[in-house]
């Protein structure tokens, strides 16, 4: 039934919120941050991987498509290809999902 949520809202919500902060917390992922948060990195990669993008390039153009509903699918205000990938880049690994024990 439709809830008056996009579908990759939908999708989102049933990933596990709290355990991911508590990861975020045990690695500091987010000391520094003030605005890309390990939150957003995680539903922008999510995003990419969903929509079958080849690189981050790719993927940033199609964010910039859907600009106008990034708040409503959850990516807060904007994601950039710098802010991405100085995160991808600089952040530690075990803050990878699959690391969830």
């Amino acid at each position: 039934m439709n809830q008056g949520k996009y579908v990759f809202a939908q999708l989102t919500e049933f990933l596990p919120r709290r355990v991911f902060d508590g990861m975020v917390e045990k690695y500091q992922g987010n000391r520094y941050v003030k605005h890309f948060t390990c939150w957003n990195q995680l539903l922008a990669m999510i995003f990419g991987q969903l929509s079958n993008r080849d690189s981050l390039r790719d993927l940033i153009v199609s964010l910039d498509a859907h600009s106008q509903k990034s708040y409503h699918l959850g990516f807060g205000k904007s994601v950039t290809r710098s802010n991405l990938a100085k995160a991808n880049e600089s952040r530690d690994s075990n803050l990878n999902p699959i690391n969830y024990n």
